[in-house]
């Protein structure tokens, strides 16, 4: 089950390097045949430059009047900010919370935090276990973590070659600890489109990448080691994150919002699922933001359930798997499997003869006219008035206001009558 595939990550602890990320990448590997590459720390990228790897092996303070640990990195990968430095000190009460983080707003919540690229140090905890802390007490905070400058960004990637080298590029994000919806849905459902498009391997007219890659900074690495090259062939492609829970659909659009990507995401969500919410380019915050950006303008969209920053379990330890299900893993699934059909159904069919056809002597005109033969006549005539060899299969699908998949049946009965050339 899918769902079993976020249960086997969700205790390693991951970051943006570390080898959280490349253990999570070598499980990926026993599913789908991802290669596991590096980008070393110090690397420039645009106006970045990957970051010593840091990796982290305990974490935790104590109450000295109790010799208890009131935070503890082992118990949930969220009590540690992501990216702290080594420590052993104790400190007062008064220093240490000057490094807590909570949200009284939820306060069963540990809450998400990172600190990248300002060498610091803190720990996460719920408001309930904050007030509980002994204000006269001192604390030992041990912090056992490293930075490796000569260290290592991970990624993994895998190229399915189509019949054409033009390809769609599917690509997820794999740096989050312990989290469910924003983290381990998009690897989730992109290792098993993955298997779904290897099924299909013989017959994909398009080339696929598929990309697992640290959020921000290694879509920021993969474009700047790949610029000439996906500039040339990505023809389209999603950033999946979010696909979750079963709550809601979202589209979040590319930077002008109208690439192939973002119309066949659009129709795929109009006519298979009972509302989205139509996001705008000022709502991003994913790898969007990195492959629409200026002078980069990939032709990429993201289709989400609970997006990022809308749900009140976002970036807290509430992200689990009270919130995660089987059905919106599998829901988002399939609906990315519909997306890509669309991509290797879509052509531009021309009508081969002049004015209507004569659909009756084809067989495709009823013997008795009923209300329903008559709405499929029509969709039929409509879809035969846009086959001029310009239009696109989904072109005609918004023209007629009828989904791809309904298009695309009635293509294959006028095709099946010998009605077109198509290019």
């Amino acid at each position: 089950m899918i769902i079993e595939f976020c249960e086997k990550l969700y205790r390693i602890y991951r970051s943006i390097t570390g080898v959280g990320v490349k253990k999570s990448l070598q499980i990926i590997q026993t599913y789908i045949p991802i290669e596991i590459n590096s980008i070393k720390s110090g690397t420039k990228c645009f106006d970045w430059i990957v970051p010593p790897e840091w990796n982290v092996t305990e974490a935790f303070v104590v109450d000295l009047n109790t010799n208890r640990k009131v935070v503890d990195f082992s118990v949930h990968n969220l009590h540690l900010v992501g990216y702290s430095i080594p420590i052993d000190k104790i400190v007062s009460y008064k220093e240490l919370v000057s490094h807590l983080y909570f949200l009284e707003d939820q306060p069963d919540a540990i809450p998400y935090v990172t600190s990248y690229y300002n060498r610091t140090w803190g720990f996460c905890l719920s408001y309930n276990s904050f007030i509980q802390l002994d204000q006269d007490a001192n604390y030992h905070v041990i912090i056992k973590s490293s930075f490796n400058e000569n260290g290592s960004l991970f990624y993994g990637e895998l190229l399915i070659p189509g019949i054409t080298k033009n390809e769609i590029l599917l690509s997820t994000y794999i740096c989050h600890p312990q989290m469910v919806n924003n983290e381990l849905s998009g690897p989730a459902v992109l290792t098993f489109l993955t298997k779904h498009i290897l099924n299909n391997e013989k017959s994909n007219f398009y080339s696929y990448r598929i990309i697992f890659v640290p959020e921000t900074i290694g879509s920021i690495a993969y474009i700047s080691l790949n610029f000439d090259y996906l500039k040339k062939h990505v023809f389209g492609g999603f950033n999946i994150t979010c696909v979750g829970d079963e709550r809601a659909w979202g589209h979040i659009p590319s930077r002008f919002g109208n690439n192939i990507s973002d119309r066949i995401a659009r129709n795929v969500l109009k006519f298979n699922v009972p509302s989205f919410q139509q996001f705008s380019w000022l709502d991003r915050g994913s790898d969007e933001r990195q492959y629409c950006a200026p002078g980069v303008d990939l032709p990429i969209s993201s289709i989400t359930r609970s997006k990022y920053g809308t749900y009140e379990e976002y970036h807290t330890s509430l992200d689990n798997f009270e919130l995660v299900t089987e059905k919106g893993l599998n829901d988002s699934l399939e609906l990315y499997i519909k997306c890509l059909d669309v991509f290797e159904k879509n052509c531009k069919p021309r009508i081969n003869v002049f004015c209507e056809p004569q659909l009756g002597k084809r067989g495709l005109y009823p013997s008795v006219s009923t209300s329903k033969s008559g709405i499929k006549v029509r969709n039929l005539m409509n879809v035969i008035s846009f086959c001029d060899g310009e239009n696109s299969l989904l072109d005609i699908s918004e023209k007629c206001n009828l989904s791809f998949s309904e298009v695309y049946d009635l293509y294959l009965e006028l095709n099946h009558a010998n009605l077109f050339i198509t290019k």
